[in-house]
């Protein structure tokens, strides 16, 4: 509010002076019009003849009024839970969501509240609206779903800085629920279902090239061993035998099957 250096006019010291002398002609009667009860969390503008009293709240405690020129207003100062409805917003990638918060602040200033705007808690809501769809709107749904931290953050800095003249001070913002269509749920599962499958894939893939070359490799070491190789080939038996105890297997060796296959060529 405006420093006004000028005072309440001469006549407005004559309807005080009334007024003080009525309280001492009915007392101890008026004293009790006079006193006032401010609770420890709430602080009391007092305006004389329309001004504001000492530009500067009173209270907590007891305060004293004059009848008939001073009047008061109460002002709560513990810090208010304010939520704030679904807001439409359509986001930077073009996807409508519906997005709800809580706003938590409080008045520290109970001058700036009542006499630089109408109604505090109001105002404060529907600016608490305003920046949330105006912040939300320049993120993509990613970003929204991903950083809802600094997100918050900096909606609670827009408060504060545009909430200043009003002696309110934001505390936190938080970001409750994000709501998208059933329509591009959906879609998100689908994309995201197509991503695992291709991920499933690309590892399949590299599984069985890493599986060839460790093939390769073991076929390079059993070729330098003959001997080798036909225990590979029994240890594979008896582990087919140990699996499938109904099927007879008959090891047949190795050596006999390539003298067989040179008789056959020779023939």
């Amino acid at each position: 509010i405006a420093d006004r250096r000028e005072g309440i006019g001469v006549c407005g010291w004559i309807l005080v002076s009334l007024s003080f002398v009525l309280v001492l002609i009915t007392f101890p009667i008026s004293i009790w019009a006079c006193m006032k009860v401010i609770r420890e969390y709430e602080q009391a503008v007092v305006f004389r003849l329309g001004r504001i009293l000492s530009k500067k709240a009173k209270g907590p405690g007891v305060i004293l009024i004059l009848p008939c020129t001073d009047t008061f207003i109460k002002v709560d100062l513990r810090t208010v839970a304010c939520k704030i409805p679904p807001q439409e917003i359509l986001t930077k990638d073009a996807v409508t969501a519906r997005v709800n918060g809580v706003v938590y602040y409080r008045i520290y200033s109970a001058v700036s509240a009542v006499a630089n705007i109408s109604d505090v808690h109001s105002a404060t809501l529907l600016l608490a609206q305003t920046t949330l769809r105006n912040v939300l709107c320049t993120q993509s749904l990613a970003q929204l779903l991903a950083g809802r931290e600094e997100i918050a953050r900096s909606i609670q800095a827009i408060l504060n800085t545009a909430t200043e003249q009003w002696g309110v001070k934001v505390a936190r913002v938080e970001i409750k629920d994000v709501r998208i269509p059933v329509a591009m749920q959906r879609a998100m599962a689908a994309e995201a279902e197509a991503a695992r499958e291709t991920r499933a894939k690309v590892v399949a893939a590299e599984g069985e090239m890493n599986a060839s070359r460790a093939l390769k490799q073991a076929s390079m070491v059993l070729s330098e061993s003959p001997a080798g190789l036909q225990l590979r080939y029994l240890q594979t038996l008896t582990t087919l035998a140990a699996e499938n105890n109904s099927t007879i297997v008959f090891p047949l060796p190795v050596n006999i099957l390539g003298s067989l296959g040179q008789e056959i060529r020779g023939g």
